[in-house]
């Protein structure tokens, strides 16, 4: 079953609880679809009045936040064996090829890694509990996090709630073409930010391989 079929089926309330718990735990550091589980409910407020979107904006930025605080909790007390552990674990998210990608753009970015992070699938993952690993102080980790977590979280539902809005008028006046627009409009918007983010991790990666250096405290 799709997602947003799927999620229709639940009411509102479980459905803030639902896109909170999962965008929480893969803030965390456990590989779940987060982004596609917020898309999908934040389409689905756009067509059902019962789902407030503000609630839902509100829930999946806290969820976020809090994954990400919680990460950076076990990180810093886990160090780096909790690493090689996820990496066991979770060989396609956390093999030490990603690791070392990770640990590059913090080393180059600092607290700016963690805020753009919130828009890479990989970094998302990793941001918090490598904070911790790296020991980064928590006052820039916890700014960031804020401010990344409520941009990414807040602006994706948004975005898709306004594009799910506009899409069910326009489908109505000029069938498949209004909706295509729509959503390319929305898509650029949020492919602009994402496409920055990812440059931010591609640039520590030309540059020459040196040994990991901790955050300074």
């Amino acid at each position: 079953m799709h997602v947003q079929e799927w999620l229709e089926t639940v009411p509102a309330v479980s459905i803030y609880a639902l896109v909170a718990l999962v965008i929480g735990l893969e803030s965390l550091g456990i590989p779940l679809p987060g982004e596609i589980i917020l898309v999908s409910a934040a389409l689905l407020a756009s067509q059902h009045g019962d789902i407030n979107p503000v609630v839902l904006g509100v829930c999946a930025t806290a969820g976020a936040i809090v994954g990400d605080s919680i990460g950076y909790a076990i990180g810093r007390k886990g160090g780096r064996p909790m690493l090689a552990w996820l990496g066991a674990k979770f060989p396609r998210h956390f093999s030490e090829g990603h690791v070392a990608t990770a640990e590059r753009s913090f080393e180059k970015w600092g607290m700016w890694a963690v805020f753009f992070g919130r828009f890479i699938a990989l970094l998302r993952i990793f941001a918090g509990p490598l904070a911790g690993v790296l020991h980064m102080p928590y006052w820039k980790f916890l700014i960031a996090n804020v401010l990344g977590g409520a941009l990414w979280a807040g602006g994706t539902t948004a975005v898709i709630y306004y594009v799910g809005v506009v899409a069910e008028s326009w489908l109505k006046r000029f069938s498949w073409l209004g909706l295509v627009l729509a959503l390319l409009i929305g898509l650029v918007s949020m492919l602009v930010v994402k496409r920055k983010a990812k440059k931010m991790t591609a640039e520590p990666e030309s540059g020459p391989e040196r040994e990991p250096v901790p955050v300074a405290e």
